[in-house]
């Protein structure tokens, strides 16, 4: 059974950093590749960045901002969030690229506040 458990979320001002951690369990984080997702209210969940093997990719909104990570030992992905911003609001999700329907966790809640 494949679990993703997000954490990490909080309430921050505008120019905070912020970690999330995805702790990923019934699949392994070195063979797949992950990432990390958003959905911000009344918004379609959207991609935000993707890690696989050594290579990563982000969303241009976030790029040189958000940094994802994986620790292969430990079974987890990360994202360093620095310089936030409003709009980065949202509920961050971790899932593999392509996402897989049943892997959703509930998200942790990011609050970027002006």
């Amino acid at each position: 059974q494949v679990q993703l458990v997000e954490s990490g979320g909080g309430l921050v001002q505008t120019g905070d950093s912020l970690r999330l951690s995805c702790a990923v369990s019934g699949i392994s984080v070195r063979i797949s590749t992950m990432g990390w997702y958003r959905q911000a209210p009344g918004k379609q969940r959207e991609w935000v960045a993707l890690i696989s093997g050594a290579d990563t990719n982000y969303v241009a909104s976030v790029r040189g901002r958000f940094f994802i990570y994986k620790d292969n030992a430990k079974n987890t992905v990360a994202l360093q969030m620095n310089r936030l911003k409003p709009e980065d609001t949202a509920v961050y999700f971790c899932n593999t690229i392509p996402s897989s329907t049943g892997y959703w966790g509930q998200g942790t809640q990011v609050t970027v506040s002006s």
